[in-house]
C-alpha cells in the first residue's frame, strides 16, 4: 500500500500516488476506524475542509461522499478553509473527527490529507497508525470504498455544506483583544501566500474597522511557482508592499495558515521564533497569564530565558506539532509551538494557528506602542542576541537515522566555534548545546540522504561555526 502517514497526514504527488481512487480507499479506512470507535452509535458526523490546490474542493467531495456511503453524516466546508477554522469547527460542532484535503507548505504538485480528532487537533500517532491498519485489512480484502451519489447524499442529509467561519470568529474574538488593535489604526498587509487563509485576518480585523491590504489572496493552484511557506525567501511580495508604503507591518500565512511568519515597517523577516517570544512576554507581563511552555528542539532558546525570569516550566519535545497538542491536552500549557510557525495558546485548540498568532502579534505592537521592528531590536536586548539558521545537507548515502543518532550522541565534540559543549540532548537527533546557549541540532532523516541542521548562535560568526561543523559531519558520511 503505497499510502502511510507522516508527521500529520498523508501527501503525495497530485496524480502519481495522490488520486481519487487512493483517496477512497483512504477514506474508507477512516470512516472504518470511527465505525471501530464508535460501535453501536446513530448520528455520528466528521467535518470536511479544503485548501485552494489543485482538485482539492473534488477531492474534499469525494471524502464527504465515502462517509456518507457509511452512514456517517458529513459537513462539508461550503469553500476552502483554513486548517486551524476546519480543526476549530470539529470541536465546535462534536464531530468524531475532520478530515482536511490540504498539503499544507509544500510544493504546489502535491496534495494530501490532514486526520483531526474529535479534540480540535491532529489525530495521535496511535489514531493514525489505526487508520493505516484498516488500510492494509481492506487491501488484503480487496475491498473498495462504499460510495454514495453526492446530490443524493445531499437529498438524504448524509452531506451538508457548513460554512465554520463565524464560529471560529467567535471563538478567536475572545482570544484576541481587538480593540486594542483597533485604537492602533494599524496598516496591515496580509500575504496568505495563495492559500485557504486568504480573507480571515481582512474579515477579523475588518469587523473592527481595521483595512487590511491583502495581496496574493486570489485563487492560484500553483501558488505563483512558490513553496507556500512564510519563509523570508518566498516573502519577496510582501518586502516590497511594505517598502512601497502599502502598509507598515506584514502578516504571511502558508497554504493551509496553520503557520505565521511577518514583516517589519522595513520589510524586515521576523520569523516564528521572535514572534513566539514577543507573545510569551505579552502573555506573561501584559495579561499576566501563566502556565508551562513548550517548544519544539529545533525552537529558540530565548523561550528559556523567558520562562526562567517569569519560573515558568519548559518542555522541549521532538519536532512536530502533535508533541505540543499532546501536552496541551494533558496539562496546564500556556503557550506551545515549533520553529516552523506552528504556535498556539492556552484556551485555543490543540493546533498551530497562524491567523491566531498573526492577530496577537498586532495586538502586541499595538499595546506597546512601539514598531515591529523596534519590539523585535528591544527582545533581542533583553533576552537574546539569537541568531538562528537551518539547512538542510545532502549525503552521499542514506543513514539508519537511529545508529547516526549514536554516533553523534557518542563522538560528542569537546567545543564547538570556540565554545565548549555543556549538555547533549538527544530528544530528537542531536543538540549540542554550548556554556552560552548557542546550540546546534543535527536531524539525520530516516528516509532519504539528508542530515537536517539547525543552529541558534549569539553572533553570526558562532552560528557559521555550529553550521560549519554540521557539514564536516555530513562530508564524513
Amino acid at each position: 500500500m503505497s499510502i502511510s502517514f507522516g508527521t500529520d497526514g498523508w501527501r503525495a504527488v497530485i496524480s502519481e500516488t495522490f488520486t481519487f481512487a487512493n483517496l477512497r480507499l483512504l477514506s474508507q479506512a477512516i470512516a472504518d476506524y470511527i465505525r471501530d470507535e464508535n460501535p453501536d452509535q446513530d448520528g455520528l458526523h466528521v467535518v470536511v475542509g479544503y485548501d485552494t490546490r489543485f482538485l482539492s474542493d473534488r477531492y474534499g467531495m469525494e471524502v464527504a461522499r465515502v462517509m456518507a456511503g457509511n452512514g456517517i453524516r458529513a459537513l462539508l466546508a461550503n469553500r476552502d478553509c483554513a486548517t486551524p477554522v476546519l480543526s476549530h469547527a470539529v470541536k465546535d460542532t462534536g464531530a468524531v473527527a475532520g478530515v482536511m484535503i490540504t498539503a499544507s507548505h509544500n510544493a504546489p504538485r502535491y496534495n494530501g490529507v490532514k486526520l483531526k480528532a474529535s479534540y480540535g487537533g491532529s489525530a495521535s500517532n496511535e489514531q493514525s497508525r489505526r487508520v493505516e491498519g484498516h488500510l492494509r485489512t481492506n487491501e488484503e480484502r480487496a475491498r473498495g470504498p462504499n460510495l454514495i451519489d453526492y446530490e443524493v447524499a445531499r437529498q438524504q442529509g448524509l452531506i451538508e455544506r457548513y460554512n465554520p467561519v463565524p464560529a471560529y470568529y467567535d471563538h478567536i474574538r475572545r482570544l484576541v483583544n481587538l480593540d486594542i488593535i483597533s485604537a492602533a489604526d494599524p496598516q496591515v498587509v496580509h500575504d496568505p501566500m495563495y492559500g485557504s487563509g486568504r480573507g480571515a485576518i481582512k474579515g477579523l480585523l475588518g469587523g473592527v474597522g481595521i483595512p487590511v491590504h491583502e495581496i496574493r489572496g486570489e485563487m492560484n493552484p500553483g501558488f505563483g511557482g512558490i513553496h507556500p511557506e512564510p519563509l523570508g525567501k518566498y516573502l519577496g511580495a510582501l518586502a516590497a508592499a511594505i517598502q512601497t508604503g502599502q502598509g507598515n507591518i506584514g502578516l504571511a500565512t502558508d497554504g493551509d495558515a496553520d503557520r505565521i511568519g511577518a514583516m517589519d515597517e522595513n520589510g524586515r523577516f521576523i520569523d516564528p521564533h521572535r514572534i513566539f517570544a514577543l507573545v510569551l512576554r505579552y502573555l506573561v507581563e501584559e495579561r499576566g497569564q501563566s502556565g508551562m511552555v513548550v517548544r519544539t528542539v529545533s525552537t529558540t532558546r530565548m523561550i528559556d530565558r523567558l520562562c526562567r525570569r517569569y519560573g515558568l516550566a519548559v518542555r522541549e519535545t521532538p519536532v512536530g506539532f502533535n508533541y505540543i497538542a499532546d501536552l496541551m491536552m494533558e496539562q496546564d500549557v500556556l503557550m506551545g509551538g515549533e520553529e516552523s510557525g506552528g504556535i498556539s495558546i492556552k484556551g485555543h485548540i490543540p493546533e498551530g494557528d497562524g491567523i491566531l498568532l498573526g492577530l496577537l502579534l498586532l495586538e502586541v505592537v499595538a499595546k506597546s506602542g512601539k514598531t515591529l521592528g523596534q519590539l523585535v531590536d528591544d527582545l533581542h536586548a533583553d533576552v537574546g542576541p539569537a541568531h538562528y539558521a537551518r539547512t538542510d545537507l545532502h549525503l552521499r548515502r542514506t543513514v539508519n537515522k537511529a545508529e547516526m543518532t549514536a554516533r553523534l550522541r557518542d563522538d560528542a565534540p569537546k567545543q564547538i566555534a570556540g565554545l565548549k559543549v555543556a549538555e547533549v540532548s538527544t530528544t530528537d537527533g542531536v543538540k549540542y548545546i554550548m556554556e552560552d546557549e548557542s546550540w546546534l541540532l543535527i536531524r539525520p532523516s530516516g528516509t532519504e540522504p539528508v542530515l537536517r541542521v539547525y543552529a541558534e548562535g549569539r553572533t553570526d560568526e558562532i552560528n557559521q561555526g555550529l553550521l560549519g561543523y554540521g557539514e564536516e559531519i555530513a562530508h564524513s558520511v
